[in-house]
């Protein structure tokens, strides 16, 4: 294991610490955790599927610890996923503090990702990143600027940085929201093979739109997702439609 490695899960498991050190004022701030539990058709992230264009299963939670502040965790069915050496399952674990400033939004995040059943080595395979978001609300519709940074980790065979761009509106007088982004997903490779799991092909492109429907507790939506990549194999990268459906307890 690289020192950079250990040095960067020791400052997460800290941080996870104090975080659970702060449970219990959950409590007092908020009346409990947010749950969702959702199918969907493929787990694709930055145009590449994780599920190697499998359907999965998704649980997550937020719990709110203060004001603007929550600790969030999911857990995503891969079935044996290639791209995460065979892996089971993802789990990402973190904190979102967000500000609301007039009609502007600053978050900032930090995320684990952890890759149960992955390699002869699970733990190898997780990596760590953090972002910052920056956004901006009109009435029904919304723009967000966004970077996120995983610092060079033997797990992700170098460094990579993701900027985005995206925009929502919510459609008036129904219960849809159109949304629809773009991505530059770029980095240093140390390790060729282990980079090929975030930049298959090196830096690249991807895309998408959505409409998604919300009534109460329950979602549904279609995402179309595609990259630049000059490749025929869809099952991991390329264009691809996703259905999801979904409920909030």
């Amino acid at each position: 294991m690289l020192r950079t490695d250990r040095y960067f899960r020791l400052a997460w498991l800290g941080a996870l610490l104090l975080a659970g050190h702060a449970l219990p004022a959950a409590a007092q701030y908020a009346a409990g955790p947010t749950i969702t539990l959702e199918a969907a058709s493929d787990e694709r992230r930055r145009g590449l599927s994780w599920s190697e264009g499998n359907p999965v299963l998704r649980g997550s939670v937020s719990v709110p610890i203060a004001p603007g502040l929550s600790l969030d965790g999911a857990a995503t069915t891969l079935w044996g996923s290639d791209r995460h050496g065979g892996a089971d399952a993802a789990i990402d674990l973190g904190g979102t503090y967000a500000r609301q400033l007039g009609g502007f939004r600053l978050t900032a995040e930090g995320r684990y990702h952890l890759f149960p059943g992955a390699g002869d080595r699970g733990a190898g395979w997780s990596y760590g990143e953090v972002g910052a978001i920056a956004g901006f609300s009109l009435g029904p519709a919304s723009v967000d600027l966004g970077a996120r940074y995983a610092p060079r980790q033997s797990g992700i065979g170098g460094d990579n940085l993701y900027l985005s761009s995206s925009a929502a509106i919510g459609i008036p007088v129904t219960p849809l929201t159109l949304s629809g982004h773009v991505g530059r997903s770029s980095g240093d490779a140390r390790d060729p093979v282990r980079a090929a799991r975030l930049r298959p092909t090196g830096n690249y492109w991807d895309h998408g739109v959505a409409l998604d429907w919300y009534r109460g507790r329950w979602s549904a939506g279609l995402r179309y997702a595609d990259t630049d990549m000059d490749t025929s194999d869809t099952a991991h990268a390329g264009a691809s439609l996703i259905a999801r459906v979904g409920v909030t307890l």
